[in-house]
């Protein structure tokens, strides 16, 4: 990583209790190293961990659209470490290996789609379609058209959709962190294959 990891062990009395907030949402699992980056500032750390625990634990978008869009952040912005985990994810919720192909390679879906880009977005069920095209737009592009929002919010309704625009801009500021920093030492690796994730979908 670009700067050292902090240590494993809260350093004073004070950090301790944002040690044990963030142990207790990774249990069984150890701290990360996304932790162990952020944990230069035990309040940032702190934040974050309420905030992205919010986004994991207590949203009503099902997992598979959730984690979709979040392995399209990933391939979009060449977050490797976020595409191996939440794309293993996206298969165990149950979203096909075809889909996955498709969320891995196809080029931004801005304004006007390509014969190409229709014919694999036709791969997709119109919800894991509004939710690809809102996630790219809110990524690359940030504004966010209104026939996209509105195909959003007719799969979705108003609260997942408010739910989901959060989820998006988290793990953007999730991918961004990680990459600047090299978090986890994964930029230049390659992302696992669509076939290596798991599940048998």
């Amino acid at each position: 990583m670009r700067v050292p990891y902090a240590p494993k062990e809260a350093p004073t009395e004070e950090a301790r209790p944002v040690y044990e907030r963030i142990a207790a949402r990774r249990h069984p699992r150890p701290l990360i190293p996304l932790d162990l980056a952020l944990l230069h500032n035990p309040s940032v750390a702190d934040g974050w961990n309420s905030f992205i625990g919010a986004i994991r634990t207590k949203t009503s978008v099902p997992d598979s659209l959730k984690e979709l869009a979040i392995s399209r952040i990933a391939a979009l912005n060449g977050a490797v470490h976020e595409w191996d985990i939440h794309a293993a994810l996206a298969v165990k919720a149950g979203v096909s290996e075809d889909v996955m192909k498709v969320v891995f390679s196809l080029p931004f879906v801005g304004r006007g789609t390509s014969k190409t880009q229709s014919e694999e977005l036709a791969k997709l069920s119109a919800e894991e379609r509004a939710v690809l095209e809102y996630t790219d737009q809110m990524t690359i592009g940030v504004s966010v058209e209104d026939g996209v929002s509105e195909a959003l919010r007719k799969v979705l309704g108003d609260t997942q959709t408010v739910e989901l625009t959060a989820t998006v801009a988290a793990y953007n500021c999730v991918s961004r962190f990680l990459v600047a920093l090299d978090v986890g030492e994964c930029n230049g690796r390659p992302m696992k294959k669509v076939e290596e994730l798991g599940g048998g979908h």
